[in-house]
């Protein structure tokens, strides 16, 4: 949206200046003068057209460096907001992935007795059934 009122602001600043000039020397072309008076008046318009433009010039210049310094000012915003959003959610994660290591952990210490509870059984199992049948 601004981007649309800076192009017809542009546009329209461009209209006057041309229209202008066209204007002036449309003026001064049917203006009832000699030659050395019409000289001395175009080169005047055109030196006040030239001022106009160089007026018009620092500004856009001056609008162009605050654009462009708000675009850093909001693209740093954006980064720092995206850092701070994956710190955040690393956070997160770490917090989910120590709950889940501390709900695991009986289970894995319950497994890992299980596991050598029927090692033992079918270790004496095996031993057993040798000795029937020594």
């Amino acid at each position: 949206m601004q981007q649309d009122n800076s192009g017809m602001l542009k546009g329209l600043i461009i209209g006057v200046l041309a229209g202008g000039a066209v204007g002036a020397l449309v003026a001064l072309l049917y203006a009832p003068k000699s030659g050395r008076e019409l000289r001395a008046d175009i080169k005047e318009k055109a030196d006040g057209l030239m001022e106009g433009a160089e007026e018009y010039m620092s500004a856009a210049r001056s609008k162009a460096g605050e654009i462009v310094s708000d675009a850093k000012k909001r693209s740093d915003q954006l980064i720092t907001d995206a850092k701070h959003k994956a710190d955040s959610l690393l956070e997160d994660a770490d917090k989910i992935i120590s709950d889940a290591r501390t709900k695991a952990s009986p289970l894995v210490q319950e497994g890992t007795r299980l596991k050598n509870a029927v090692k033992a059984g079918i270790d004496a199992f095996k031993e057993k059934d040798e000795r029937r049948r020594s």
